[in-house]
């Protein structure tokens, strides 16, 4: 189960206590079981300090505080509050990423339950779509739109999400897909050829939709299993 500890303080010495950080995330590099540590400052109180960092397991929080570096830097940073920091130590009950949710419903709606209409729902108006296999590059919406309806008619594609990461405002999806060629596709008459194939997403959304993406498929392959292509 996934462990936060979240450590409160009181401090006007923010830079040093950000140098102290640093110096500890090099020190344990390569040791440390942290996964994701943030700092943050409370606007109504700018002396009032939290950090939060994150463990795959309560048992490897622990493991990680046993580091002498580990206990050097927090002595350190105790020396840089106003009093004892205190600690909160919380298992993780629920975690939902919620970019990552409307990534994964434009994979299950839009490609696999082939709903061209829901794209209004889960992009910006001003979204842009940029895919090298398109006639154009930056494509508005309903470019885009047009340009998927015709890859979902021509392919009846299936996605699988083989990963998907978040950070900020980004959700990055690597997949593999299959289909068959069963109409025109960029002036191919259909070859009723099955493809598959692999390929990376990244997406950035705004106030919980998409509203810009950036695709990579092995289109290379794909013409090569229609017959477009020779195989080398």
């Amino acid at each position: 189960m996934t462990f936060v500890q979240i450590i409160d303080c009181k401090t006007d010495r923010v830079e040093e206590m950000n140098r102290l950080l640093d110096s500890w995330a090099e020190a344990t590099r390569g040791r440390r079981t942290a996964t994701h540590a943030m700092m943050g400052r409370d606007r109504s109180d700018s002396s009032h300090v939290l950090e939060i960092v994150e463990f795959p397991s309560y048992e490897e929080a622990m493991e990680n505080s046993r580091l002498p570096e580990t206990d050097r830097i927090f002595r350190e940073i105790t020396a840089l509050c106003d009093g004892e920091p205190t600690f909160t130590d919380l298992d993780v009950l629920r975690d939902e990423q919620l970019n990552k949710l409307v990534v994964r419903r434009f994979v299950d709606e839009v490609i696999n339950g082939a709903d061209i209409a829901v794209v209004d729902e889960l992009c910006t108006p001003g979204y842009r779509e940029h895919d090298p296999s398109q006639p154009s590059y930056d494509m508005d919406l309903e470019a885009a739109k047009a340009a998927t309806r015709e890859v979902m008619e021509a392919f009846r594609p299936t996605c699988t999400v083989e990963g998907l990461v978040a950070e900020g405002d980004t959700v990055c999806l690597r997949m593999s897909f299959k289909g068959r060629h069963v109409a025109a596709y960029q002036g191919l008459e259909a070859t009723g050829r099955e493809v598959s194939g692999t390929g990376q997403a990244t997406f950035r959304c705004e106030g919980g939709r998409i509203a810009e993406s950036w695709w990579n498929v092995d289109d290379m392959g794909m013409m090569q299993q229609l017959g477009v292509v020779p195989e080398h």
